[in-house]
């Protein structure tokens, strides 16, 4: 196995364990949003890592995104990840309470 293909695996390996530690972060505060900015510093996560994870559970429909300031729906595309909190879905917390599964999300 090469360099790069070795890199790969890690790199998808932490994606899917990030996306875990991210989902089980935001149900801290479970009906409220969270902050993502406080997420990160939480988990110690690269912003470019939890970003992908993000982006990934928001687009999987396991997040509600939010802009923080005049509280309206966003995504990571759409605004700043410093202004943006989250909280899970019913389909979010249905993943966290293993009714359903998902081969990108380590619970």
């Amino acid at each position: 196995m090469d360099k790069e293909t070795l890199n790969r695996r890690i790199s998808a390996g932490n994606f899917v364990e990030n996306n875990g530690s991210v989902l089980r972060a935001v149900n801290i505060l479970k009906t409220k949003f969270n902050r993502l900015k406080d997420i990160k510093y939480a988990l110690n996560i690269e912003k470019n890592d939890i970003e992908n994870s993000i982006n990934y559970l928001h687009e999987a429909g396991y997040l509600h995104l939010r802009n923080s300031e005049n509280r309206q729906p966003s995504s990571l595309s759409d605004d700043d990840f410093d202004a943006l909190e989250g909280k899970l879905t019913a389909k979010g917390i249905q993943l966290l309470a293993g009714v359903i599964s998902d081969e990108c999300v380590e619970i």
